[in-house]
């Protein structure tokens, strides 16, 4: 009897800022927490709305630009938010 080999499915995710597909693992997740709050969640796991983002800056401030982010998060984002964001990136933080 032959056993079925079973292979994780790895979840695929879409970056608002290029449009490109990648493994979850590879993205960023931004989120709004149920109090309004909009944070980088590098786990993943936090419970809210999130939208993903690659690590590069520019495609930040290409979602930034199109309000990509606050489309998908149903919210307005203060510019010192993206800023931060921003900064975090090209300080190699995440």
């Amino acid at each position: 009897m032959l056993q079925a080999t079973s292979k994780r499915k790895i979840p695929i995710r879409r970056c608002t800022g290029c449009g490109e597909h990648f493994p979850k693992s590879e993205l960023i997740r931004i989120l709004r927490t149920k109090e309004g709050d909009i944070v980088l969640d590098l786990t993943g796991k936090l419970s809210g709305r999130g939208a993903y983002i690659c690590r590069r800056v520019s495609c930040l401030r290409k979602a930034r630009k199109g309000k990509r982010i606050e489309s998908a998060l149903s919210c307005s984002i203060p510019e010192q938010i993206y800023e931060r964001m921003e900064k975090e990136l090209t300080e190699g933080d995440v």
